[in-house]
């Protein structure tokens, strides 16, 4: 069992701390809103952290799920930073869907007090989380990656190491980009089947068996056909994703001709008021 911390108490490393407590480690835990992190260790035991460096201090492995670059910079190298309670040899393990600059830039600043750093998104969402079955996908050195891998699979299904550091946030970039255009097509097969007169709920149940199957389709196909989006991973979320993705391509010069024409999309979604309606509601643009 480790002693570990967890920085970041959304809908995501709620839950994932929560298996961690419930595997037998020793949890320590830190949120900017104090009072969630309090509510947190009323309900399942554990330690709380007033700041970042607090809830690091002493730490084996320190796990963050934070919002974006910036937020991540602030629990990590900020004046009250968690690397500043971590003492050499613990590692530093980074859960947020972030660039993958800042992953490299995270290492080298750690590197430099004897901190490992692996930068590992997750997939799976809220539900994934919930459930303990998401899917890791790191970037780091071979033999830190051993130190924390059986500790991350108190919350996953499947954790592997992608290659360097950084590796982790572009193989989540590849994910994203996938499912961007997934979603897309899925949203106009429903529409296009609605107008045609099937009965759609009958043609998701048949195509679902075939080529055309997919995550989306088992786990989205009905409520996008039902109109209902008040769950899963939201289109402000996807926005500041899939702005990663556009970001990197420009930097490797992949073109990305879909994934921006589904980024405008989604911007369509928001000025509709739908900024935290589930990605699926992509049909919604269609259907009004």
């Amino acid at each position: 069992m480790a002693k570990v911390a967890f920085l970041g108490l959304g809908v995501m490393g709620y839950p994932m701390a929560r298996h961690l407590k419930a595997k037998g480690h020793e949890v320590t835990v830190y949120n900017r809103t104090t009072a969630k992190a309090e509510r947190w260790v009323a309900e399942n035991g554990g330690r709380l952290g007033r700041t970042p460096r607090e809830a690091a201090d002493g730490q084996e492995i320190v796990f963050a799920c934070v919002g974006n670059d910036d937020d991540l910079r602030q629990v990590t190298i900020g004046p009250d930073g968690a690397f500043e309670g971590m003492a050499q040899g613990a590692v530093f393990v980074d859960h947020t869907t972030a660039s993958a600059e800042v992953a490299r830039e995270l290492f080298a600043r750690g590197g430099e007090r004897g901190i490992g750093f692996i930068d590992a998104p997750v997939s799976g969402g809220q539900a994934g989380a919930e459930n303990g079955v998401l899917t890791v996908m790191c970037g780091g050195e071979p033999e830190v990656f051993a130190q924390v891998e059986p500790v991350i699979m108190s919350y996953a299904r499947a954790c592997r190491l992608l290659g360097p550091v950084g590796s982790g946030q572009l193989t989540k970039m590849v994910n994203q980009i996938c499912i961007a255009g997934l979603v897309q097509g899925l949203a106009e097969g429903i529409h296009f089947g609605k107008r045609a007169g099937l009965d759609i709920e009958a043609v998701l149940d048949v195509i679902s068996k075939g080529a055309a199957g997919s995550w989306q389709m088992e786990n989205r196909g009905k409520t996008m056909n039902q109109g209902k989006f008040d769950f899963g991973f939201a289109v402000d979320w996807m926005r500041k994703d899939l702005a990663i993705c556009l970001a990197e391509a420009r930097r490797n010069g992949a073109h990305l001709p879909v994934t921006a024409l589904v980024d405008q999309f989604y911007s369509e979604v928001q000025k509709m008021g739908g900024r935290r309606w589930d990605t699926s509601s992509l049909i919604a643009l269609l259907e009004r």
